[in-house]
């Protein structure tokens, strides 16, 4: 689901977004942009002397479609809602609980949510939150207590949405009642698309990645925005005054994303599963939660920083809805993309 997480990333990505790029070819990873972070596999650079060989995309139908073309890879990056979808194609095949040396530290929720017939399907990685983020200085803290603040007309054209289905409808379902999208009917989308479709007369931009909306937000260009949690830890981190309300009375989102083996993948599975284990290393949670301020699959790792650390990237517990984006039926996700791509074109 999440294009680009980390501003430190942002040059490094603009350069290699699409084709590999040569280091370790016993192993070929197809990853989002800025995952080829080399903290990320530490211990795997440390045993086999260089990170893997990286394709990245910047968009998760994109990354379906190469593999379905029958791309190379041997580890991808999905998130929750693309699993099944993946996993009914053939693209992507179980993976083997026991020769992961921390399973049993793994997130239980995330992890269980895709055991399909006795088989794991997903290897939690990554997860954050997606809340109103604004800019404070400029911003009256009343003005977003409410996601509707997205259809305020005081801030036509002040407004940012990010440029993916799940996070749009996140918002648009939990800004119409809808806290637990599992349950969402046809009915429910089409008020969502409709909000959306009014939300959509203030909207500067649909930002493509964190390091797109930063620059939009330090410039004053966007004051309110619909954003992970990266955005307010950065830009804080950076000197800008920017929070996030994860408390507006009708809630905020979460997300999860992980990695997946895939299906003939064409090198060594010992090198998938030292990959595997690399990311699960609490080396690799400590660093996404203090660098990139996202969550990390390693429940056992994130419990160890403790929650003030969590709190203090905006990863705490709070006490309104948290729209969870878990997997949905198909009929339901074809829908939204449908009508995302017409309500962007203005339609």
């Amino acid at each position: 689901m999440k294009i680009l997480r980390s501003l430190r990333t942002a040059c490094l990505v603009t350069v290699l977004v699409g084709p590999s790029f040569a280091a370790d070819g016993e192993l070929v990873i197809l990853d989002w942009a800025g995952y080829d972070d080399p903290e990320f596999v530490r211990p795997y650079i440390e045993m086999h002397g260089d990170a893997p060989t990286y394709s990245l995309f910047g968009e998760e139908e994109e990354a379906f479609n190469k593999l379905r073309s029958g791309f190379g890879a041997d580890v991808s990056h999905p998130c929750s809602q693309s699993v099944s979808k993946w996993r009914d194609a053939g693209v992507i095949e179980p993976i083997d609980p026991a020769r992961i040396e921390r399973w049993g530290e793994v997130n239980e929720v995330m992890k269980e949510a895709f055991k399909f017939d006795g088989d794991y399907y997903l290897l939690p990685a990554d997860w954050g939150t997606t809340a109103v983020t604004y800019r404070s200085d400029l911003v009256d803290e009343a003005d977003v207590a409410s996601l509707q603040v997205f259809l305020d007309p005081k801030f036509q054209g002040r407004t940012s949405i990010a440029d993916n289905v799940d996070d749009a409808y996140a918002l648009a379902l939990l800004a119409t009642g809808v806290a637990d999208w599992t349950k969402a009917t046809m009915e429910d989308v089409e008020k969502a698309s409709e909000w959306l479709r009014m939300a959509h007369r203030n909207v500067r931009t649909y930002w493509a990645d964190g390091a797109e909306l930063s620059s939009l937000m330090a410039s004053g260009e966007v004051l309110v925005s619909w954003a992970w949690n990266e955005t307010p830890t950065t830009m804080s981190a950076d000197g800008h005054e920017v929070r996030a309300n994860r408390e507006t009375v009708e809630g905020s989102s979460s997300w999860f994303c992980g990695y997946v083996n895939v299906a003939n993948g064409p090198n060594s599975e010992d090198r998938v599963y030292d990959f595997f284990n690399a990311w699960l290393d609490p080396g690799t949670a400590t660093y996404i939660v203090t660098e990139w301020g996202y969550g990390h699959g390693n429940q056992a790792a994130m419990d160890a920083l403790g929650v003030e650390a969590l709190d203090a990237v905006g990863l705490g517990e709070v006490s309104v809805p948290v729209l969870a984006q878990v997997p949905i039926d198909h009929e339901i996700r074809d829908a939204m993309i449908k009508e995302f791509e017409l309500i962007k074109a203005g339609f």
